[in-house]
């Protein structure tokens, strides 16, 4: 049995000074002043934290199978850990793409042989994610895809995009959309705004996003199908996830940390750990990505983690990959620039991070309540870092947030009643 004391938890949208009794893995007493008994064997002394549910994120790329120079399951479901984050979902455009049962079967057998945290595999949309033919949907649904999604292409033809969305619906599975038009890229590597301007170049257009959202929204319309759209950055596409919410379609959209707290103006273009896809877009845009969040339009956070060597890192802008890790750094990140700053409630932060997610994708997860799975963070919100990417557990050392001061910083990752990340310093053997 474990007993955490003392420390402050975030349950039913409030903070309560309590006791939490686990045992089995789940969480059995939540009391003032639990009683320490013989039974204990382990007792957390969790004075000056926070405990809220485990944070999920529904979108990161783990890169194995076929690509493990840049990640690993075990190297990414560490850097998971280390941020906080107790559940996760992995994108399937891995090498090869989860688009077959003895691939989804390969990847969850990798899982329980590596993985730290609960990772819950995404299949294709279409074989191979060229867009063309679908993938068996109800077999990838009955052996345990969470949803189905051609991140990283998307799906450009809006007859497969119907078809696909009819299929989902009749497994109850939500269609994960990767919203971008690819004739209207411009093979660009930055937005198409002032910079792109000032170094004379095409860049990525806003359209070449809103525009397959709207496709999307009328496909909702007609087909009845659960639509989520992944790492939205335009003002546009808020607009149209907007429009459709009010009318009642079953819509749902995520925002990236790094398109709320950055934009065009900040990317140095002799750095290409500020390349990213979707890119970063105007300040206009990042305003309206941080409104989204405040009136409820943006559903959850999720960091689109996607790691890459130095090597293809410090290549030139316009040859480097696009992409930047993002699980060791979200919630600091969030807190010290979101929070800190006014911009949004602690509760709403952790709410964004946890029972969103687990309310948008039914999963049992995301809340901090006896007979609950013990998924559990806590975080020491007086804690300072400094962002330093050589610290990083993930492979990946790809972000633009190097040497950034943050506050609030996780210090004990629980799952299911196992503690896989701790610096608190104040755990007990009790027997």
């Amino acid at each position: 049995m474990i007993l955490i004391k003392n420390g402050l938890v975030y349950s039913n949208n409030s903070f309560e000074q309590i006791d939490i009794q686990i045992e089995n893995n789940k969480i059995t007493k939540m009391e003032k002043n639990i009683k320490l008994c013989s039974d204990c064997t382990i007792l957390i002394d969790a004075s000056n934290t926070i405990l809220t549910p485990g944070f999920i994120d529904m979108h990161v790329h783990l890169r194995e199978p076929g690509n493990t120079h840049k990640e690993t399951i075990c190297s990414g479901t560490l850097a998971a850990a280390i941020g906080g984050f107790t559940t996760i979902a992995a994108m399937p455009n891995t090498k090869p793409v989860i688009d077959s049962l003895k691939k989804l079967e390969n990847i969850k057998h990798l899982l329980r042989r590596d993985a730290l945290v609960k990772v819950l595999p995404y299949s294709t949309i279409t074989k191979n994610e060229e867009g063309r033919k679908l993938v068996n949907f109800n077999i990838m649904a009955e052996e345990g895809a969470i949803a189905f999604t051609d991140d990283g292409e998307g799906v450009q033809q809006e007859s497969i995009m119907y078809e696909a969305m009819l299929q989902a619906k009749k497994v109850n599975k939500k269609i994960v959309a990767h919203c971008e038009d690819k004739l209207l890229t411009n093979n660009g590597y930055i937005h198409e705004g002032k910079l792109s301007k000032q170094l004379a170049i095409k860049g990525i257009t806003s359209e070449s996003e809103y525009i397959q959202v709207e496709r999307d929204i009328k496909l909702v319309e007609k087909t009845g199908c659960s639509y989520h759209v992944c790492h939205i950055s335009t003002k546009e596409s808020l607009e149209k996830i907007e429009y459709a919410k009010n009318k009642g379609l079953k819509i749902s959209c995520e925002v990236t940390p790094h398109h709320l707290l950055l934009c065009e103006d900040d990317i140095d273009i002799n750095d290409a750990n500020y390349k990213m896809n979707p890119p970063l877009r105007g300040i206009e845009d990042k305003l309206a990505l941080i409104k989204g969040l405040q009136d409820g339009t943006i559903d959850i956070i999720a960091t689109d983690h996607a790691p890459h060597s130095e090597e293809e890192k410090t290549k030139s802008f316009i040859e480097a990959p696009f992409g930047i890790v993002g699980l060791e750094t979200c919630f600091p990140l969030m807190y010290t620039n979101l929070v800190l700053k006014g911009f949004i409630t602690l509760n709403k932060l952790i709410d964004l991070l946890t029972i969103n997610p687990a309310r948008l994708f039914n999963l049992d997860c995301g809340e901090i309540k006896v007979g609950k799975t013990a998924d559990i963070t806590l975080i020491d919100l007086n804690k300072k870092m400094v962002i330093k990417p050589s610290e990083f557990a993930s492979k990946g050392k790809n972000t633009p947030f190097s040497y950034w001061e943050s506050q609030g910083v996780p210090v004990m990752t629980m799952v299911e009643g196992k503690i896989v990340y701790n610096i608190l310093g104040e755990k007990h053997e009790t027997n």
